[in-house]
């Protein structure tokens, strides 16, 4: 089964933790710190929508972009009934991101920056970002860690509610810098019966510095790091780390 095609139907119920509303605070606090007037913003890696609609809900004009047609039609089911300009969707991977015009800032949120398989795909979103984002505008994304992905190699993770039951296990292949989720989901089905899903993830561990050099090199400026929901520095360690960037004029 391709990834996010069961996980897409059941992701808002094994997320319920992520705490949309601290890093939609927090993302404004980048936004207020980088001093750019923020109105149109893309959510690019969008999942089911729960950042767009947040964003929509305090008055941004968002556009927002995912790969897999399944989490964008929950999130386009999400924004039904918001209040504010209707967020515009877009079925489109990061590396070939495609706009109709510019945005004042764009995010990537919860480490969606870690499914681009390698340092190429890595160069063509941001180049596609630069492209996209207003001269002078914001690009704020978070990233696990490699230090995380690393730590999380042979770990067996559980995630229950009352009708889905999750069970991942994540390898980290250190040649490669790759940890692969295999994921088993169990879903209840109204007869009473469970049925089975089964799906793969992989996510690439990047680091600060080689990140840094990309987004130089796609022409953004005034890079920084943040650890997770700070305005401080990542700690050695830091399991999430935040980036700001401006994109040069």
């Amino acid at each position: 089964m391709s990834a996010y095609e069961a996980l897409a139907g059941v992701y808002d119920a094994l997320t319920g933790d992520v705490g949309y509303e601290k890093r939609a605070d927090y993302i404004e606090k980048l936004f207020l710190k980088s001093r750019v007037s923020v109105h149109t913003v893309l959510d690019l890696a969008c999942g089911t929508g729960s950042m767009t609609a947040l964003l929509t809900e305090r008055g941004y004009e968002l556009i927002a972009v995912d790969e897999s047609p399944d989490m964008l039609a929950a999130a386009r089911e999400k924004a039904a009934d918001l209040t504010g300009e209707p967020p515009v969707f877009l079925n489109q991977s990061m590396e070939a991101l495609d706009l109709y015009g510019t945005v004042d800032a764009a995010i990537c949120c919860l480490d969606s920056l870690n499914y681009l398989a390698g340092p190429r795909e890595v160069q063509k979103t941001f180049q596609r970002l630069h492209l996209f984002i207003s001269p002078g505008g914001l690009l704020v994304f978070d990233i696990n860690s490699a230090a995380m992905l690393r730590e999380l190699d042979g770990q067996v993770f559980l995630d229950e509610q009352e009708d889905v039951y999750c069970v991942w296990r994540p390898e980290f292949e250190k040649r490669s810098r790759v940890c692969t989720y295999w994921m088993d989901i169990f879903t209840k089905r109204p007869d009473g019966a469970w049925e089975r899903s089964v799906e793969q993830h992989r996510q690439k561990a990047y680091e600060v510095e080689e990140l840094r050099a990309w987004l130089l090199e796609a022409g953004f400026t005034h890079i920084r790091t943040y650890g997770d929901c700070r305005m401080s520095a990542p700690r050695e360690g830091e399991k999430r780390i935040y980036f700001s960037a401006i994109r040069g004029k």
